[in-house]
């Protein structure tokens, strides 16, 4: 009787033995999803960002999820698959003056609600574009909230940028040099991206400045200098990472591309890349409005 006792026991011991040693493969496997909410008139984001979803699933095994604007990127009214949002881990924004209806903005409201984090790309300050008195309307105000970026566009915000000319020379601000995100990140680079202004207001209270930039060429005389990509934690408690460059000649700079690549393992709370596995091929010609 006892010997068989002891063979149960050992069958069962086995047993648990086995269901543990296959639990930690399946946890080592779980990938983490980003979900890319796509839509801009002018810079093609329908076009880098899937580039740049599809180098992050090969290079660093995330899974990836690719919304755009349909039929095109023009369409301001309608981006299909926003419950994808549900699932996901990340959601990175690349928006502009969209107008989309309440079934598909309770998704996008219901993800900055859950806490999770958020990267947010040049023209998602400025990413809704409702009419005054619209039940939507607040969401006008979706780069404040959401990314710690001015309201909208012009008007009180005084947002505005140095003129289609000019370019950017982007420099790390000293006292980040050590973040995470500027892990491999050149001290100094050039982006296509014209400049933005945020000051004097923004980035939002409580931000970490990480690069700030310095118009080339300028159309306005006395441009200032402006904080161009920042973090920050929003009132959902959400881990945010928004820059104002993102022109499509952006993505093909290797100091932008490891600093959005660090950007969004920072965002999910992972450790960044040690090593840089080569430059991405990100190729896409401005298209303008």
């Amino acid at each position: 009787m006892l010997r068989k006792c002891t063979v149960r026991v050992a069958v069962l011991l086995l047993a648990v033995l086995l269901g543990a040693a296959e639990a930690i493969p399946q946890q080592k496997a779980r990938k983490p999803r980003l979900v890319f909410v796509t839509g801009d008139h002018e810079y093609s984001s329908e076009t880098t960002l899937p580039l740049l979803a599809e180098q992050l699933r090969q290079r660093y095994g995330m899974q990836v999820t690719v919304l755009k604007s349909a039929p095109d990127q023009n369409a301001e009214e309608n981006i299909p698959g926003l419950q994808a949002l549900k699932d996901a881990d990340l959601a990175v924004f690349f928006l502009r003056w969209r107008r989309l209806p309440a079934d598909q903005v309770r998704h996008i409201d219901a993800y900055l609600k859950s806490g999770k984090p958020v990267v947010g790309f040049r023209t998602s300050t400025h990413a809704f574009n409702y009419p005054e008195g619209h039940p939507l309307a607040r969401w006008n105000a979706f780069g404040e909230f959401a990314l710690g970026a001015p309201p909208g566009w012009g008007g009180k915000a005084d947002h505005t940028h140095c003129g289609h000319t000019c370019s950017t020379d982007v420099s790390v601000i000293p006292e980040a040099a050590k973040h995470p995100i500027l892990k491999g990140v050149d001290a100094s680079f050039h982006v296509r991206s014209w400049l933005y202004k945020v000051l004097p207001d923004y980035p939002a209270k409580g931000a970490t400045w990480l690069l700030t930039g310095k118009a080339v060429n300028s159309e306005k005389p006395n441009f200032a200098d402006n904080p161009v990509a920042w973090t920050w934690q929003n009132a959902y408690g959400a881990r945010v990472f928004a820059t104002t460059m993102g022109h499509p000649e952006d993505f093909a700079v290797p100091a932008f591309q490891r600093l959005v690549v660090n950007a969004i393992h920072w965002s999910l709370n992972k450790p960044v890349p040690d090593t840089w596995t080569g430059n991405m091929t990100i190729n896409v010609p401005y298209r303008g409005m």
